[in-house]
């Protein structure tokens, strides 16, 4: 009966088919990323953002259908601010995605009236293809100047190019006709810091002079990055990759992608990277994208208006960011599609490929790295795998699973304890600590000294005849019997073994620190810190593995495919693969990742030895816990995110979690026809929930509709000023009808545009991983219950999410509003 009353009203819901139809892979999440303090945040007393409005509503008269029509037009004159979301709140997908098909229809039904309407039609169509143009050029372009600027910074650490201020070292001794195969970074033009200041270039003097210059610009570069971030822009610190995650689930942090943010982040981003801090430039390269992609969606009303079209154009931002960030143009759309977009549309998919195309043509335009490659670690491998090596690249995956599991809950030990204590209130001395103790370390290893993609890129390259590096320090066998293209295995010299002893050491080091840098206030990244640990790992096992093979070349597991004198093992193929694993462990990716690695080596030949490691670093991870780097810190951080990968096994009902509770205060309700705006306006002051089922009388208790706070303050604020007779006594009515009343009554105030007349329900007796699919395939902020048609209680998912808690044996406190 109570459908049939509303539809003879005038209002009808399509299916429920019809609004999953429209976007059918709109498997939605939703969560945030940055340290905030939620516990003023309204969301968590009743919503978790705004409702879901507007799906369609036709108007009937006379009980023929003649009009269909969106409920914002059901006004004379729409009233500004509703349908806007505040700050901390989360976005209404369903209500969205409305406003977007009747934006559509409307600009459909006018394209053929005239020719500037035409215009505007091919406008709005190509707009998508021309931000996500902008967005991979302005990505591109701000990719190649980070590199080149944290070239040239990290080498200024050591000394300067006399002949050009703004070459590093390797470029300032390319024009150099005095530079020797052993030494070929030493030439006249670069000169060290102790030669500049003591005119020493060797003994004690020198290497003291050198080693306190490098501690001082480390210093020096650190303490402005946290310092320009701690002025101008908090939220450029950290990776970025959890807030992006968050944000293109729903949520609203205003700022984060602003173009301050942008401005600072790519700055302190180079100081970070130039400090020597053990951390990457990669991850943040995806939050620099996603700010070029929001900044560049406000030129578009298209995307400006509507928060879900925005988060189109920030997921394939993310893919542009990941395809500069490792010259991975296909694994960064696998990266977008697989770790951070929560709504991925099969134009989504075509969009983020073109950004993530354009954006490595211009970085590759820009070459930073004067080899033609867009990362300075590309190799390629000539060698083939043979089935035995399956075993300890299985090994590494085993390794890479293990520094998965143990970075994470050691890091977010140490960031849960950093913001229980005094330490973390004071970001610029740790940062400042941190870099001091990483120079000191670093320095006296040439290992660890060295810029951490430098390191990588020495770990994979294969020792040819032209490599002077200390890790291909092998004993020439001059009696080798067979002659053939490739070096074959040699036994190791010297200088492998001491090169061994020192990874042995970065390895150590870098584990450590990587765990206390991480999460630090300044740009920090945790790719390249991954792969650098694995790769050493890697680089080691490969070393090991090549030796054994040489003096054990009768050993059945050798005898088949490895003679003397051949070229069998690859050390750095080794280095390539504990890199991907280690990576693997820590995020939990697996195919972007296999697709990322393989695209850095350009070698379809390794796919099998990638894949066995990345799986099994994500099994022996997930032996340890589910979560990756990125859902520990979101949930750290106690933000509001359904993670898709958490699997919902009880079997509780929706009347278990819906509120109110026993021996809570009754569900703050507002009636259809019986309040006036002194009721609503003292039922707003005295709560703090961020909506209002709208019942037909205190009495039925059956459901009309749900009001959002915002969207009530905005109308009596929009109300009072524009249409007279407007006061604290007048009748509030959120019928179609109003009704009869005294002539002396003062004029009543209608809000039914405003109303939700479909609010997402289910009964008290839906089981709770029902419910929880729902939330996340739509994107809902709350759900009323119902029994019979009367409102019994709202589910929101924040009171899903402390239910997962419970049931999980964990303390709801502890998870939500850290």
């Amino acid at each position: 009966m109570e459908s049939e009353q509303l539809f003879h009203r005038g209002y009808y819901r399509n299916s429920y088919n019809s609004i999953t139809s429209a976007s059918s892979d709109e498997e939605l999440l939703d969560g945030a990323g940055v340290i905030m303090d939620f516990q003023t945040s309204e969301d968590d007393n009743l919503l978790d953002g705004d409702t879901v409005v507007g799906t369609h509503y036709t108007m009937t008269n006379g009980g023929s259908i003649n009009s269909s029509t969106h409920l914002l037009d059901l006004l004379d004159e729409p009233i500004p601010g509703v349908g806007t979301y505040d700050d901390f709140h989360t976005i209404d997908w369903v209500r969205e995605k409305c406003k977007d098909r009747e934006r559509h229809r409307r600009i459909n039904s006018k394209k053929k009236e005239s020719a500037w309407e035409m215009t505007k039609s091919l406008y709005d169509a190509w707009s998508g293809w021309l931000v996500v143009t902008l967005t991979g050029l302005a990505s591109g372009a701000l990719a190649g100047l980070i590199d080149i600027a944290a070239d040239w910074m990290t080498d200024l650490k050591e000394g300067i190019c006399l002949s050009g201020l703004w070459y590093n070292h390797e470029q300032c001794c390319w024009g150099s006709d005095e530079t020797t195969f052993e030494e070929r970074d030493k030439c006249p033009q670069w000169k060290t810091w102790a030669e500049l200041i003591i005119g020493q270039a060797e003994g004690p003097g020198s290497y003291i002079m050198n080693y306190i210059l490098y501690i001082f610009w480390a210093l020096s570069f650190a303490f402005l990055a946290v310092s320009l971030v701690k002025v101008f822009a908090p939220y450029a610190c950290g990776s970025g990759i959890p807030e992006i995650k968050t944000i293109l689930s729903g949520f609203i942090i205003r700022g984060y992608l602003g173009k301050w943010t942008l401005m600072i982040k790519t700055i302190t981003l180079v100081l970070a990277v130039a400090s020597g801090l053990s951390l990457g430039k990669e991850g943040p390269l995806v939050h620099v994208a996603c700010c070029c992609g929001n900044i560049f969606s406000y030129l578009f009303p298209k995307y400006s208006t509507n928060e879900a079209k925005k988060r189109e154009v920030l997921s394939a931002a993310s893919a542009a960011g990941v395809s500069v960030a490792f010259g991975a143009p296909i694994g960064g759309v696998l990266f977008s599609l697989e770790e951070v977009s929560y709504y991925f549309p099969l134009k989504t998919l075509w969009r983020s490929f073109f950004a993530a195309l354009v954006a490595a043509f211009v970085l590759r335009s820009i070459n930073p790295f004067g080899n033609s490659r867009l990362v300075l670690f590309y190799v390629e491998y000539h060698t083939p795998w043979y089935l035995f090596e399956l075993f300890p690249f299985i090994l590494l995956g085993v390794f890479g699973g293990l520094w998965g599991a143990f970075f994470i809950r050691a890091n977010i030990a140490w960031c849960r304890r950093r913001k229980s204590t005094k330490f973390g209130k004071y970001p610029v001395l740790e940062v400042i600590i941190v870099a001091a103790i990483t120079a000191v370390i670093a320095f006296p290893n040439p290992y660890t000294r060295l810029n951490t993609s430098e390191l990588i890129k020495e770990l994979f390259t294969d020792c040819g005849p032209l490599e002077s590096s200390s890790l291909c320090d092998y004993r020439n066998d001059m009696n080798a019997s067979k002659i053939v293209d490739d070096i074959p295995d040699r036994p190791a010299g010297l200088g492998v073994y001491s090169a061994i002893w020192q990874l042995c050491l970065a390895l150590i080091f870098k584990i450590i620190m990587t765990v206390f840098t991480f999460g630090i206030k300044v740009p920090s990244g945790l790719f390249i810190p991954s792969m650098a640990i694995g790769a050493i790992a890697g680089r080691i096992v490969g070393i090991a593995v090549e030796q054994l093979a040489y003096y054990h070349h009768d050993w059945f597991i050798f005898k088949e495919w490895c003679e003397v004198g051949a070229d069998c093992i690859t050390p750095g193929l080794y280095a390539m693969v504990g890199a991907a694993a280690c990576l693997g462990g820590v995020t939990r990716m697996t195919v972007s990742l296999v697709v990322i690695v393989f695209e850095l080596t350009g070698g379809l030949e390794y796919i099998v030895p990638l894949m066995a490691a990345v799986m099994t670093s994500k099994w022996v991870g997930d032996a340890f816990g589910r979560e990756g780097i990125y859902e520990a810190h979101i949930r750290l951080n106690g933000y509001p995110f359904l993670d898709a990968k958490e699997e919902f096994t009880h079997t509780t009902l929706a009347a278990d979690v819906m509120r109110p509770r026993r021996n809570d205060p009754p569900l703050a309700v507002l009636t259809q026809d019986n309040m006036t705006v002194d009721d609503i306006e003292n039922m707003i002051n005295e709560t703090s929930y961020n909506g209002f089922p709208v019942i037909m009388s205190k009495e039925s208790q059956r459901l009309v509709g749900f009001a959002l706070r915002r969207d009530l303050t905005i109308a009596i604020e929009s109300a009072r000023k524009k249409q007279e007779g407007i006061v604290g006594s007048s009748r509030v009515c959120f019928a179609q009808h109003t009704p009869s009343l005294p002539a002396e009554s003062p004029r009543p105030l209608k809000l039914r545009s405003i109303l939700d007349m479909s609010p997402f329900t289910v009964t008290d007796h839906t089981p709770m991983e029902i419910v929880v699919d729902i939330f996340r395939k739509l994107g809902l902020r709350q759900c009323l219950v119902t029994h019979n048609g009367r409102l019994l209680g709202i589910i929101t998912k924040k009171d899903i999410l402390r239910h997962m808690a419970q049931t999980a044996n964990q303390d709801p406190a502890s998870v939500m509003f850290n």
